[in-house]
């Protein structure tokens, strides 16, 4: 509720006014708002002209390079200010108040009305015992010190009987160029003049003026926006309590699992005290793995089974995050409809407020990571059947699934490895569904921000926002290269050139030195065809990790070309 009645306070609030709009309060000495270059709201008007008021007095105050002077008048029809220096106070009342700087104009569009320089005094006195800096002991010799645009040569001295009080009510005027890139922009500008505070150029930026006519239609927009998030919350609150548990809210499932249960093809369900029992309370000993998720523990079922249990992140004493609830309903709404013997199958789910919980296949012989980079035992034809089996996953989800589902995190962290060496890619956290666009175009796109690991997120997707199947197709060319290296594919460990994977071995392809980067163990194994398997695999990964998507093979073209590989071994 909180949400909706900001959402009517945005868009029906009196109050609400457009950017830099004029103030109701004059601003002294303007006898309104002050207007362009003028303004006393921070990134409107003029960089240079942002006037501070002051509702106690009868002036306001301007800073010219960072020196504040009192206005004390204006005048628009000859582009000019009246000005006073605003001193600091004495430390005691026989002492002049002085300047601590001189008043330099070089550098900010405004110039010093000469005649200023003429009429001051020769040389001043003050009292042995006031405090002094070395500028201020200066300028009561030498007053002309005051403006650096005087010189004593074009000074002539007049002597005063106040000379103190003279300097001390010190005015001047000055003008400004209109030459100012800004003065040219705003002319052209039909909208407000203003400029962007946050970047240290303060370049100029134009507001547009919102005509009556499109704020009638936003308003209508708006109305319409509302209706239609009203009717779809009361259709929501009432499938909730429809397929809520009749034991309430108290019986231990969330409002996420009353979701899952009317919306998903729901698998069977766990308590989490069978669950907790299984993995002996959650112990380390049990734990089999860490994802950006969860931790995953080994559970023994009380039927028997061996499965892997997943945990999903929860800090202590508070509920899990709404990424992670998002994160936990897409593993369920995406294992659930999908069934291929490379893909890790989902059991069942535990939705309870002590923990989100699920509960997978229990594939005993590790990652694939594991074996590429600690075991390093997988001969040369094993690692192209396992490519092979992640293409036809691939495929699977990009040809057989209407619509397509995308990984979004093929990784070697993520493809498990059966006993008999076959392989099952799991961890769908961050998987999403593809749509079709609403134009003519009949490729599945979606435009989402972009998630995955380093090292093996596409480019063009972090670039773009445009995920495709394109973007599982770059993941898995550097799986491919993983395989063929037999190195991780993030190495902070190597030359700083060389930390990426998929850069280091696409600039060693492009100069014909591919055997500086294939793993040591498949050279001392292989010979004669199988060295040119190595190369045509290699070769494939490089269109794989094509910067441009469209340039990319599609998974079903990779698992095509992996299996012809596969038969000349």
């Amino acid at each position: 509720m909180s949400s909706l009645f900001f959402f009517f306070f945005f868009f029906f609030s009196p109050s609400q006014s457009l950017p830099c709009s004029p103030s109701p309060t004059p601003c002294p000495p303007f006898l309104s708002s002050p207007s362009f270059p003028f303004s006393s709201i921070p990134g409107c008007g003029h960089p240079s002209f942002q006037i501070n008021c002051s509702s106690s007095s009868s002036s306001s105050s301007i800073i010219i390079n960072s020196i504040p002077f009192l206005i004390l008048s204006i005048s628009t029809s000859s582009n000019s200010l009246h000005l006073s220096p605003l001193l600091p106070s004495p430390p005691f009342s026989h002492c002049p108040s002085l300047p601590l700087h001189p008043i330099n104009l070089s550098s900010s569009p405004f110039l010093l009305l000469h005649n200023v320089c003429h009429s001051l005094p020769c040389s001043l006195n003050s009292s042995s015992s006031c405090s002094l800096s070395s500028f201020q002991n200066q300028l009561l010799s030498q007053p002309h010190r005051l403006f650096t645009s005087c010189h004593s040569s074009n000074h002539s001295c007049r002597s005063h009987p106040h000379s103190t009080i003279r300097l001390l009510n010190t005015s001047f005027s000055v003008t400004w160029n209109l030459n100012d890139s800004y003065f040219s922009n705003c002319s052209s500008c039909h909208g407000v003049c203003a400029f962007n505070d946050s970047l240290p150029s303060k370049p100029f930026l134009c507001i547009p003026f919102n005509s009556p006519r499109s704020s009638h239609r936003s308003l209508l927009l708006a109305v319409f926006f509302v209706g239609v998030f009203l009717v779809l919350s009361i259709l929501v609150v009432a499938l909730l309590r429809r397929c809520w548990p009749e034991r309430g809210g108290d019986g231990g499932e969330s409002a996420t699992a009353a979701f899952i249960q009317c919306h998903f093809p729901r698998p069977p369900s766990f308590s989490y005290e069978l669950l907790h029992a299984a993995t002996n309370g959650f112990d380390h000993r049990c734990k089999i793995g860490d994802g950006g998720f969860g931790s995953v523990f080994l559970a023994h079922l009380p039927d028997g089974r061996a499965a892997a249990v997943k945990r999903l992140h929860a800090r202590p004493n508070t509920s899990v995050s709404s990424s992670t609830s998002a994160s936990f309903c897409n593993e369920i709404f995406i294992l659930s409809s999908v069934k291929h013997p490379n893909l890790v199958r989902l059991h069942g789910y535990c939705c309870d407020p002590r923990g989100l919980l699920l509960v997978y296949d229990y594939v005993p012989n590790g990652t694939l990571a594991d074996h590429i980079h600690h075991k390093r035992s997988l001969s040369w034809p094993v690692r192209v059947e396992i490519a092979v089996q992640i293409a036809a996953a691939l495929e699977y989800l990009h040809f057989e699934l209407k619509p397509p589902v995308v990984h979004r995190d093929v990784t070697s962290a993520n493809i498990f490895v059966e006993r008999d060496m076959r392989i099952k890619v799991g961890d769908f956290g961050l998987s999403r569904l593809l749509a079709l666009p609403q134009d003519s175009s009949d490729e599945y796109i979606r435009r989402t921000g972009p998630q995955g690991t380093p090292g093996y997120l596409d480019p063009e997707y972090h670039r773009s926002f445009r995920l495709t199947e394109k973007s599982d197709v770059y993941s898995f060319g550097v799986v491919i290269l993983e395989l063929v290296t037999g190195m991780k594919a993030v190495d902070t460990g190597r030359d700083e050139r060389d930390v990426s994977l998929a850069e280091m071995v696409v600039g060693r392809i492009q100069v014909g030195r591919l055997h500086q980067v294939v793993d040591p163990v498949l050279m001392r194994h292989v010979e004669g065809p199988a060295l040119a398997s190595i190369e045509a695999v290699a070769e494939l990964a490089f269109r794989c990790l094509a910067g441009d998507q469209d340039d990319r093979p599609d998974s079903r073209e990779v698992g095509e070309e992996l299996k012809r590989i596969r038969n000349q071994l």
